[in-house]
């Protein structure tokens, strides 16, 4: 797959060059509000010959576009339930159960947190030259405190949030409630609730695994649209992003997760990496954490001195809703837009958002399908909540084969390292076998 939007990417870029090179185009002035003062924007002239040549592509991509939307409601709603409900009808789900999920939504949250300072110094995203639709409003809903958003994370219509992409907070705790009680009520419901929306995933990932198989031509569609536009500058701030990303993944496996090894539980981070070297190689060159487990079990096991007790509960689990790399990723990505779109217009980039960016990341992570690109689906849930434009995730989506290799290896070591802490606390002689 990575393989075929790669080829995509450069395809549409060649055809992009092309349009540039041989079809006439002007361009109109408009003025737009930045940073408080009016600003003049050149936008290219809708009823030029180049723009009639781009219609095609914009329509192509705005479709893609538009099946990813579809599909964020339904998968994000059936994938937590089925998870949640899942571990809450665990009867085994005790100390160790606890001990897994602090160390989890922890090490996610430091993920995150490590995103947004990065991006935050480094501002990737201002004036970038993206050229990307900028949109009329930019309204990340009312109120921005924290305390505004906490308010909001409470759904009072449920119906009414499912039917808008906007209130994924709301679907999100929604579906995690959802989920736990499905696990804690009597027989016959428990199992009959589990069974349907377990039902319902499984039709949700054929669909979203379907529809995913289009990315290379979404991809050729928006390249060729913006590089027919502008050219080949919008490289360059991607290419800067990508940096960034990369740079935030290895600082959380390097130094964030080594410490915790090292001051938590007294564990050499450098024996224990030896010792799961074969999960991480699998990782980078697979991409997948679930194709990884069952080399990450044997070598937490074999090499790593893990009980089976142990191992056949903590990385199951954790492949399943342990994302640090990726919920760093949609963190970094979001926040990378936003900036873009920030400085491309006069809107409000408060730290309410930034807020809002980070609590419907973590959740988010959870929800993540197991599918290839599911990363993809949960940017665009995050910016649809935030009412920006999604075409931008789908762009980012262009230089992305190795940040998911890199974000994978991540989640991988993570759950790696969650299970040698959580192992070492019950007792179990890491790294003496």
């Amino acid at each position: 797959m990575h393989t075929k939007i790669a080829i995509a990417m450069v395809l549409g870029a060649l055809v992009g060059w092309g349009l540039q090179t041989f079809a006439e185009a002007d361009y109109l002035t408009t003025t737009v509000m930045k940073g408080g003062m009016e600003a003049e924007l050149q936008v290219l002239n809708p009823e030029s010959q180049r723009a009639a040549w781009l219609t095609p592509f914009v329509m192509a991509a705005d479709i893609f576009m538009r099946l990813l939307k579809m599909l964020i409601v339904p998968l994000v709603l059936s994938s937590i339930v089925t998870g949640v409900a899942g571990i809450s009808g665990n009867k085994e789900f005790g100390r160790l159960g606890l001990k897994t999920m602090a160390y989890y939504m922890s090490t996610s949250m430091l993920a995150i947190v490590t995103g947004l300072l990065v991006i935050n110094l480094t501002a990737p995203g201002v004036d970038a030259a993206l050229n990307l639709a900028i949109p009329d409003n930019f309204n990340p809903g009312e109120g921005s405190s924290f305390l505004d958003i906490l308010q909001r994370m409470v759904p009072p219509n449920i119906f009414s949030a499912l039917s808008d992409n906007g209130q994924m907070l709301q679907i999100i705790v929604f579906a995690l409630l959802l989920g736990t009680f499905i696990g804690r009520v009597a027989e016959p419901h428990s199992t009959r609730m589990r069974e349907f929306f377990d039902s319902f995933f499984a039709v949700m990932m054929a669909i979203a695994t379907a529809i995913l198989k289009l990315i290379p031509y979404g991809v050729f569609a928006l390249v060729a649209k913006v590089v027919g536009e502008t050219g080949f500058e919008v490289f360059v701030p991607l290419l800067k992003y990508m940096g960034i990303v990369a740079f935030a993944l290895l600082f959380h496996a390097c130094v964030v997760l080594p410490l915790l090894l090292k001051f938590v539980g007294g564990i050499s981070p450098i024996a224990w990496f030896k010792a799961m070297s074969p999960a991480m190689m699998t990782a980078l060159s697979t991409s997948s954490s679930s194709i990884t487990l069952p080399v990450t079990m044997e070598s937490a096991e074999k090499r790593g001195g893990i009980s089976n007790k142990h191992t056949s509960f903590v990385l199951p689990l954790g492949a399943t809703i342990n994302m640090d790399g990726t919920a760093l990723y949609e963190c970094v990505g979001v926040l990378f837009l936003c900036q873009y779109y920030a400085s491309t217009g006069d809107f409000d980039f408060t730290m309410g958002t930034q807020v809002f960016i980070v609590m419907t990341a973590l959740f988010a992570s959870i929800g993540a399908a197991g599918i290839p690109s599911a990363g993809l689906i949960m940017m665009t849930a995050i910016l649809s909540a935030l009412g920006l434009p999604t075409e931008g995730a789908l762009m980012l989506l262009a230089i992305d084969r190795p940040l998911d290799m890199l974000r994978t290896m991540v989640n991988v070591w993570s759950d790696s390292c969650g299970a040698a802490l959580i192992a070492k606390s019950e007792g179990d002689a890491i790294l003496k076998v």
